[in-house]
């Protein structure tokens, strides 16, 4: 498997975490089954070859070109054939740059980007399909988004999501609501409303991935770390809370978690 990442330019970076891309093969007539766990992002991704299957949910990737949304749960996809995939991670809030969708419509969906941005979407497709190299790759996706950047009107409200942001990031996603709301100086239902408008997802459902990530970024830097403990530092009342959601989001317990699966943070990574 090859594996690369890449950081954007400014002032992409502002609403633009990063590039990467993966290269896989499989071996003849196998199939390996990948959990997709919420991770706070909304993500642009490029299946450049073959797609994978995804199992038991209402989430369709036949298009080549798909936006995803924030995530409630979790979804399984089957990949038996070798995977050419590039995708764009924005930051939480920095989809909305981009696009002109309310972020909460894709909530826990992916839709075709043809739907979004109907002219330039075939010939960014055939460009990154013929390019050699991920750098090639990463500089076609840096054009369009610069183009999509200059047709956007909506900064205030989105370095409003930034300032909230940062206090979540900071804090790993241990902030009261309220904090928040005060912190961008609108009500609690303002807030609400911003969250689900730029973010796509109410600032409960924002906070409990990005602990849920705090926990695997945690244990990634920390094996050792025990489940009393890793509850403890990400901010949960007790062992039963992260364990509940972790089954909500991840569909294991923790135990069986980081048993099947290696501890990474798409959020704070």
């Amino acid at each position: 498997m090859n594996y690369q990442t890449a950081t954007p330019s400014y002032p992409l970076s502002l609403f633009v975490k990063q590039y990467w891309a993966i290269e896989s093969c499989v071996a003849g007539g196998a199939e390996h089954i990948q959990r997709i766990v919420p991770n706070g992002l909304m993500e642009l991704m490029f299946y450049l070859g073959a797609h994978p299957s995804v199992i038991d949910s209402s989430r369709h990737l036949q298009d080549t070109s798909i936006l995803s949304g924030q995530q409630n749960g979790f979804y399984d996809l089957a990949i038996s054939e070798p995977l050419s995939m590039f995708t764009i991670s924005f930051h939480p809030h920095g989809a909305s740059m981009f696009f002109d969708i309310r972020a909460n419509e894709l909530f826990d969906q992916s839709i075709p980007l043809k739907l979004l941005v109907k002219d330039a979407v075939a010939e960014l497709e055939c460009r990154l399909y013929e390019a050699c190299t991920f750098e090639g790759r990463v500089g076609i996706a840096e054009r369009f988004l610069l183009n999509q950047l200059r047709k956007s009107s909506k900064e205030y409200e989105v370095n409003r999501m930034a300032h909230c942001l940062a206090l979540v990031n900071r804090q790993r996603g241990m902030v009261a609501i309220d904090e928040l709301a005060s912190e961008a100086c609108l009500s609690r239902k303002q807030l609400e409303r911003s969250f689900l408008s730029y973010i796509g997802a109410s600032p409960k459902q924002f906070l409990r991935a990005v602990r849920f990530q705090s926990t695997l970024f945690e244990k990634q830097q920390h094996a050792d770390l025990s489940l009393t403990e890793l509850a403890y530092r990400c901010g949960y009342y007790d062992q039963s809370h992260m364990i509940s959601d972790y089954k909500k989001l991840s569909g294991k317990t923790p135990s069986q978690y980081f048993s099947e699966c290696e501890p990474y943070s798409d959020y704070f990574l």
